[in-house]
C-alpha cells in the first residue's frame, strides 16, 4: 500500500516533556516520543516524525510543523482527534494535511520565529512560572533592543550554542530580532521575537542570556560582538531559562 507524505501544526507545553527529540530510553517521555506512541498503539503504524527544530526540555511551541509517512487508508482527522484526546493538556494538533511526497519539515522551512517572554517575578502567579521567565528588575525595552541588534545578519554563532554530538554548521543569519512591551502587562513584560533561517542547539536562550547578562552589567557592552568575531564553541555559555521560551512560528 501507498504511504501517504502527513504534515502536522501542533501544540505543546513543554514544562511537560524532557525536550522534543525521542530518546532510546522509553521512561524518558519526549514530545516526538509521545506522537509516535500514540500512532502505534492507535493505528499499529511506527513512524518517524521529520520535524522544523527540535526544543530543549522546558521549551514550548505555539506552532510546530512535522511531516511523516503513513498508510494511505487512514484517515487523517482520525490520527488528529486520537493525539487531541490521548495528549490532552500536553499536545494539541491545530492542522493535518496531506503534503507533496517530497515535502520535508525540516528542510523546507524558510525561516523559524521564536518568541521568548520576561516579565517582573512578582507580576508571575504561581500557575504562570512554568511559561515565563521572570527579571528582578524591569527592562527598557529601546536599551535591549540596541544590544540584540548585534545578533542580526550571517554569522558563525559558536559562542552561542551548546556542542551538538552530530556536527552542525555554526554559520545562521538571524533576520529580525523585535523586543516590545506587552500591551496588557507594560514595562513590565518585554516579549522578543526572534527570526532566523535555523538556530543551534540552545542557541536563543544563549542569545538572551548573554544580552540580559550586558544589560544588567555582569558583562561588557561589547560581549557578543567579540565573540561573534571571534567565535569559540568552547567559551563560556550564558543561558537564558527554558520557562519563557517558544517556537512561534515556521514558514515554508
Amino acid at each position: 500500500m501507498k504511504k501517504r507524505n502527513v504534515k502536522i501544526i501542533y501544540q505543546y507545553d513543554g514544562s511537560k516533556f524532557s525536550g522534543f527529540q525521542r530518546q532510546k530510553h522509553n521512561n524518558i517521555k519526549t514530545v516526538q516520543g509521545e506522537i509516535e506512541k500514540v500512532i502505534l498503539k492507535a493505528f499499529s503504524q511506527k513512524i518517524n516524525m521529520i520535524s522544523s527544530g527540535r526544543t530543549d526540555k522546558g521549551v514550548h511551541a505555539m506552532e510546530q510543523v512535522s511531516n511523516f509517512l503513513i498508510d494511505g487508508n487512514i484517515p487523517l482527522e482520525a490520527i488528529k482527534r486520537q493525539i487531541n484526546k490521548s495528549l490532552k493538556g500536553e499536545i494539541k494538533i491545530l492542522n493535518i494535511t496531506e503534503a507533496n511526497e517530497n515535502f520535508n519539515a525540516r528542510f523546507d522551512a524558510k525561516n523559524r520565529t521564536y518568541l521568548y517572554i520576561l516579565r517582573t517575578e512578582e507580576d508571575i502567579p504561581p500557575f504562570e512560572a512554568n511559561y515565563i521567565t521572570g527579571l528582578k528588575k524591569e527592562v527598557n525595552v529601546e536599551k535591549f533592543q540596541k544590544i540584540m541588534d548585534s545578533f542580526i545578519g550571517k554569522h558563525d554563532f559558536s559562542s552561542f550554542m551548546k556542542k551538538d554530538k552530530a556536527y552542525r554548521n555554526p554559520v545562521r543569519e538571524i533576520f529580525y530580532i523585535k523586543c516590545f512591551y506587552d500591551k496588557k502587562w507594560e514595562k513590565n513584560q518585554v516579549n522578543i521575537e526572534i527570526c532566523g533561517n535555523g538556530f543551534l542547539k540552545t542557541m536563543v536562550r544563549i542569545m538572551v542570556g548573554s544580552a540580559l547578562a550586558i544589560y544588567f552589567g555582569k558583562e561588557k557592552e561589547d560581549y557578543i560582538i567579540k565573540n561573534l568575531e571571534n567565535p569559540n564553541a568552547d567559551n563560556k555559555k550564558i543561558l537564558a531559562s527554558s520557562e519563557g521560551l517558544y517556537l512561534y512560528k515556521v514558514n515554508y
